[in-house]
């Protein structure tokens, strides 16, 4: 994994460093294989994450087809300096 660091501003690209590791499951991983996982345990995991993916293969499914409807984007916020300047 690599981040740029731009203006050695390291505190930006550590919050940019922290964020694309919270998206790859690293700290889930981390905080997973912390300690032994008994194979009864994990078999109930891997069941309930195969469970949660299916379902969520399932609402966006129907969410494609029309039978739910998507649910609303959130707004996002405009940083200074990102907005084009008004003429």
């Amino acid at each position: 994994m690599q981040v740029l660091v731009r203006d050695n501003n390291v505190d930006q690209a550590l919050r940019v460093l922290k964020k694309k590791m919270q998206r790859e499951g690293v700290f889930r991983e981390m905080k997973r294989r912390s300690a032994y996982e008994k194979p009864s345990e994990k078999r109930v995991r891997e069941k309930a994450d195969a469970i949660r993916r299916a379902r969520k293969v399932a609402r966006k499914q129907m969410q494609r087809e029309g039978l739910i409807a998507a649910p609303k984007p959130k707004p996002r916020p405009v940083r200074a300096g990102s907005a084009p300047a008004p003429r």
